[in-house]
């Protein structure tokens, strides 16, 4: 149960409310509410007075009214929640009704005179009447937020039924109808859980959407480019492995939005994260910082169990065959001087209660600075280590020549040097995962943890992903589509490897106790545009995909035609990238720019595609065979 807005528990409405929106909604109206019971025992009653207390109280009542209409016409609309919303905003209008009649005092004679019940003399009344308001209210706009959550219920079934339809279809045309109705939805999608994750309260709940948004927006590319490749070569196993892990990537994450939108699990369980050092250290510190309040509020045997389950969590770090014998030895040594400390502060906190003393001892006070000052240490050089092995690899893989070589060999058709360079990705994905892992109990904010594990899974499952989409390019070299599929996968892998940069410097930020705002894409447009951005960009990828299908059907790569169509391709492409602040052109500028300098090109793209059509269905450019493929 959440009591008000406000924080008052004299207005408990017996409701939860998850968003800022309705928080923000809540707010004046308590503070008009406030205004009213809130006023002293033996206030003088000017005129003055009697004009403010009816102003505030006509104010509410008028504010009711109106928000009882638009209750009332959100009622009318949805006849699943038709009673209750009209009870909420029957028992509104009744408490406005009172407090307009509490406060109908515009006169010291009305106020004395006519014996009626006011807003001076009965306090008790208008603490009721408050009360309902303020709970009726807040039921409608949880009610009204209900609403919202269906919506996002809805669209995610809609996604899902397209991307069934997808997963099914069996040639290319098919493929580029369906994954068009399925752009235009997923648009929807990311346009309402994009607004729901602003207005989430909660900050894990906020990160874990910005999570699952993030795997959905990039699974749209790998799953255009994994499904083509399918389509192209239908008897692959490598390419059916590949495709199969994207979809059910996005399936999962579209179970997670819908997890935190509704506030449940689909097991039934409750979802919690893993306890990190850094939350451990936090909470042990407090208990033995407590202490100085009062020795009775723990157990000794509870915090030295807790200090030992923290000591074993540290052995991620010690069980690391990543980390260096050095680093190994300090944190080892670093334990063993908390846990003496820890002990030594057991003993003299077991003196004290001996002695039946009421507050910490100087001996006992002098043993807690110690041993929060060794936690401390310790957690400091967790971080230094964690921090350092991270930067360390950002290093290591900055030049990608690992991705380089996969994508050299598959080109090759080379098997055996794919097989060898699939080792060496293993390698840094397991590298990363740990490292992920790593950061994660040094994070410091509970969103961070979200972030580090959210890293990890992604390294988990696109390292596998990068190596079937090689393995299908080996098997099929000269296939422009599997080499864009390959491309495809490597870009999200460098995609991450950039956001755990930026995880790291958030990171270190509250380590030293910076928290600044995150920095957004400044050359995208503000929200309210960004919806009609993204449809844009989902149609140039498409046409994209359908411009590049169709050149790859014709013998003679080096015709005019098929030149310019590849220009026209690549710059659609580009400016998708730079929907999704990626690729090439980094400002609103740059974008502008190509388009002036290639504007005479794009009313040329849909002349070109039917005239390739025109051509093909001529056998003026015809397979050997003169047969239609993809």
């Amino acid at each position: 149960m959440a009591s008000s807005p406000c924080g008052d528990g004299n207005f408990d409405c017996g409701l939860q409310i998850q968003t800022r929106s309705v928080e923000q909604t809540l707010i004046p109206l308590v503070s008009q509410i406030t205004t009213l019971i809130n006023h002293k025992d033996k206030l003088k009653k000017t005129e003055k007075t009697l004009r403010a207390v009816q102003r505030v109280g006509q104010a509410v009542s008028v504010a009711v009214g109106r928000f009882v209409v638009v209750g009332e016409a959100i009622a009318a609309e949805n006849e699943d929640l038709k009673d209750e919303m009209g009870l909420a905003c029957f028992e509104a209008r009744r408490a406005g009704t009172a407090i307009a009649q509490l406060t109908d005092v515009s006169s010291l004679e009305q106020c004395e005179g006519d014996g009626r019940s006011t807003v001076f003399s009965d306090r008790t009344g208008m603490v009721k009447a408050a009360r309902m308001l303020l709970s009726s209210v807040t039921k409608v706009l949880v009610l009204a937020d209900c609403i919202v959550i269906k919506q996002i219920i809805s669209s995610r079934n809609k996604v899902l039924v397209t991307l069934e339809q997808l997963e099914r279809v069996s040639t290319f045309q098919e493929f580029v109808q369906i994954f068009s109705q399925f752009g235009n939805e997923m648009v929807e999608f990311a346009h309402l859980t994009g607004d729901r994750q602003n207005d989430l309260k909660d900050e894990k709940k906020r990160a874990r959407m910005a999570a699952a948004r993030a795997v959905l927006e990039k699974c749209t590319m790998m799953l255009l480019t994994a499904s083509k490749t399918c389509l192209r070569h239908p008897d692959c196993e490598s390419a059916r492995i590949n495709k199969e892990a994207v979809f059910q990537r996005m399936r999962l994450a579209l179970e997670q939005v819908i997890e935190i939108v509704t506030d449940t699990r689909s097991g039934g369980e409750a979802r919690a994260l893993p306890v990190s050092i850094y939350a451990g250290i936090k909470d042990f510190k407090v208990k033995v910082e407590g202490l100085r309040d009062s020795l009775y509020c723990v157990s000794c045997e509870a915090v030295a169990a807790q200090l030992e389950a923290l000591m074993e969590k540290t052995e991620d770090f010690t069980d690391s065959a990543y980390t260096s014998h050095e680093q190994r030895e300090t944190i080892i040594q670093l334990c063993q001087i908390t846990r003496q400390e820890t002990k030594q502060l057991i003993n003299t906190w077991r003196h004290a209660q001996s002695l039946k003393a009421k507050e910490a001892t100087d001996e006992m006070e002098l043993s807690i600075l110690k041993t929060c000052q060794s936690v401390s240490d310790l957690r400091r050089e967790l971080h230094r280590v964690a921090v350092g092995r991270a930067t360390e690899l950002l290093k290591l893989h900055s030049d990608h020549l690992v991705l380089q070589a996969l994508k050299a060999s598959g080109g090759d058709g080379n098997l055996e040097a794919v097989a060898d360079y699939a080792g060496t990705l293993n390698e840094h994905k397991e590298q990363l995962v740990e490292t992920c892992r790593l950061l994660c109990h040094i994070s410091g904010t509970e969103p961070l943890e979200i972030t580090c594990i959210h890293a990890e899974e992604t390294f988990r499952v696109i390292g596998p992903q990068i190596i079937s989409a090689a393995q299908t390019l080996a098997l099929h070299p000269t296939s422009k589509i599997a080499k864009e599929n390959l491309d495809v996968f490597c870009e999200a892998w460098e995609s991450q490897l950039c956001d755990i940069a930026i995880l790291l410097k958030e990171i270190n930020d509250v380590f030293e106790g910076r928290r600044g705002d995150k920095k957004t894409y400044l050359s995208l447009p503000r929200p309210g545009e960004q919806t009609t951005i993204a449809k844009l960009g989902l149609e140039l990828c498409l046409l994209t995909s359908d411009v590049d299908s169709e050149v790859e059907r014709w013998d003679e790569q080096d015709h005019e035609m098929v030149r310019l169509c590849q220009i026209i391709s690549s710059m659609a492409y580009s400016m998708y990238l730079f929907t999704r602040g990626e690729g090439l052109l980094k400002t609103t500028l740059d974008l502008f720019h190509q388009a002036e300098v290639r504007q005479h090109s794009f009313s040329l793209i849909g002349f070109l595609i039917e005239s390739v059509r025109s051509a093909i269905k001529s056998n003026e450019s015809p397979g050997k065979d003169g047969s239609i493929y993809y």
